[in-house]
């Protein structure tokens, strides 16, 4: 099994859910996602972009950790980059899909590459 995929091809990407919701008996907090977005077989292939936001994700998630510290952040940091490397490898090798996936990857939704942009100006204003 590799880390970061749940089926060939599956990884977790970013969302948002209500802080302390309830669904099935779990309760999920605020950042930590439950929905996954398949990569393999995007028309274009999944990004390097893609790829590392959903390793990111999954790091994320099952380490518990949602801003970096100094004490979090190289351990966070290498974590993600192993994982970006291994997905990258995994879905390279893996055989081409016969159908594209039927959800969009988040970054190449509208709302969220706006929602970046306002980011990355909002940085550079301050």
């Amino acid at each position: 099994m590799f880390f970061g995929v749940n089926e060939p091809g599956q990884l977790l990407t970013d969302c948002v859910i209500e802080a302390h919701e309830s669904v099935g008996g779990r309760t999920y907090h605020r950042g930590m996602c439950r929905n996954i977005t398949t990569l393999r077989g995007l028309e274009p292939a999944a990004t390097p972009d893609e790829i590392e936001a959903a390793a990111r994700q999954y790091v994320r998630k099952v380490s518990g950790v949602q801003s970096l510290s100094d004490a979090t952040r190289e351990p966070f940091e290498a974590a993600v980059a192993e994982i970006t490397e291994i997905t990258r490898r995994l879905l390279s090798e893996l055989p081409a899909r016969r159908q594209p996936p039927a959800k969009v990857p988040p970054l190449r939704r509208p709302e969220v590459q706006a929602r970046i942009a306002a980011k990355a100006t909002k940085s550079q204003a301050s």
